[in-house]
């Protein structure tokens, strides 16, 4: 509507303009009756002054045309070179928008060609002839690299991506520059060379390192160098900037530090692992359990469990499990049974504190089978036959896992030797062989 307004205001200005220079020259010329005499010997002209006006105006006018079409005739080269340069411009663009479509589409070999049919037209173009000409040379050098890629002709994709790599093409185009050394480093992933992969992100920029593509990158090349702590620092990052779902982060992480306990191979290294763990890592159940099963096989295998080179390890591992106790029973049966069997070797060692806490939580659930059976065996451990019994009596009948169930009998079986009940220590025995 207001376009419309402005052009009607515009038309009527014009018809004004035009009616006041017709007053004008009608007054002008209206009743203007002098002349002008030009005198060349031996003649001499008598023109109407009217006259010599028009024909200055028409010489002007007939000059000024002239020029004009010198001027366009001197540009016609200029343009002709400026048509042919945006008809190449065009076929190239092209080129390489047909190479993106085939290679989101799967068809790699035509992408390829695409991208090849750019490269023949961008060489007939000198550089700095379009403001981004530089950077379609390395986008097609680049796209050629990635069909080559997905064809595993390695031989082509390094030619390729060494071209989009040139320092020249890399100043004109600073960020296509780090696409292309981030997609190498994917390459180098996929090929399952770590070293290669390295070396492409530390050439990145500092800021371009930090981004959560590059994060990513970063965290497989970890996983494949078998660089679990930095892989574990990577992950947190990425889970601190949400680059997965909260329930794939936790995932990630925990899988990364079960790998890290896993890894050790002394109980200094288990520590520093456990202690670089953040507070809410150490408080999952399956990281806790872990690093308490670790503990315990790095320990000598022919170690006395009452031997004082023991006492360190079974402390570590009860302050570890600790923050499980409140939420034992919503623990599932196999961290439970995780969980006794990490207690179990230190037993013999635990404080009397620790065992009035352990008779606390079974007389919170006491029809828990596995607390029932920690408790006998610490009783057992204690040479309180009575109270053994009465727990490990309780647990056989609840009892489900084969190896706790079989522990259970061989105590059973002990305690009935202790009283001298040899039919019952027999009758237990048995019981404990069938459960292998």
């Amino acid at each position: 509507m207001a376009t419309r307004i402005g052009g009607a205001m515009r038309s009527v200005f014009w018809l004004l303009g035009l009616a006041a220079l017709a007053v004008a020259l009608a007054l002008l010329v209206g009743h203007n009756e002098a002349t002008l005499t030009l005198f060349w010997s031996p003649y001499r002209f008598d023109v109407s002054f009217n006259f010599v006006i028009f024909c200055l105006i028409a010489g002007f006018v007939l000059l000024y045309a002239a020029l004009r079409a010198i001027g366009i005739l001197r540009e016609l080269p200029a343009q002709a070179r400026r048509w042919r340069s945006q008809q190449v411009e065009r076929v190239v663009v092209g080129h390489v928008l047909d190479a993106l479509s085939h290679q989101l589409a799967g068809r790699f070999v035509r992408a390829q060609s695409a991208a090849q049919h750019a490269l023949d037209q961008l060489r007939s173009v000198p550089a700095g002839q379009w403001p981004r000409r530089d950077q379609m040379q390395l986008l097609a050098h680049l796209l050629v690299a990635e069909s080559a890629q997905s064809l595993q002709n390695r031989e082509r994709r390094d030619q390729n991506l060494q071209a989009a790599l040139d320092v020249r093409l890399s100043r004109s185009a600073p960020d296509a520059r780090e696409g292309a050394l981030l997609r190498a480093a994917r390459w180098a992933v996929e090929d399952r060379d770590a070293e290669a992969a390295r070396a492409r992100l530390a050439e990145l920029p500092q800021g371009a390192a930090r981004r959560i593509q590059a994060l990513r990158l970063k965290l497989r090349v970890a996983r494949l160098g078998g660089a679990t702590a930095e892989a574990l620092e990577t992950a947190r990052l990425l889970a601190k900037h949400r680059a997965f779902s909260p329930e794939a982060s936790r995932s990630i992480v925990r899988g990364l530090a079960l790998t890290a306990l896993n890894e050790a191979h002394d109980l200094a290294q288990l520590d520093a692992s456990w202690n670089d763990l953040d507070a809410s890592e150490r408080a999952m159940p399956d990281l806790a359990l872990a690093a308490a099963r670790r503990a315990n096989q790095l320990l000598p295998v022919q170690a006395d469990a009452q031997a004082p080179e023991h006492a360190p390890t079974a402390q570590r591992v009860r302050i570890w499990l600790e923050p499980l106790w409140p939420q034992f029973d919503a623990l599932d049966p196999g961290q439970q049974r995780q969980m006794v069997l990490a207690l179990e070797p230190g037993l013999a060692l635990m404080e009397p504190q620790g065992l009035a806490q352990l008779e606390q939580w079974q007389r919170q659930w006491p029809q828990n089978a596995c607390l029932q059976y920690l408790a006998g065996q610490a009783c057992l451990q204690r040479q309180l036959w009575g109270k053994a019994a009465q727990m490990l009596g309780q647990a056989s009948h609840s009892l489900r896992d084969a190896t706790l169930l079989r522990r259970t009998w061989r105590g059973l079986a002990r305690l009935a030797e202790e009283r001298g009940d040899a039919t019952a220590a027999q009758a237990a025995w048995k019981q404990a062989a069938l459960q292998d």
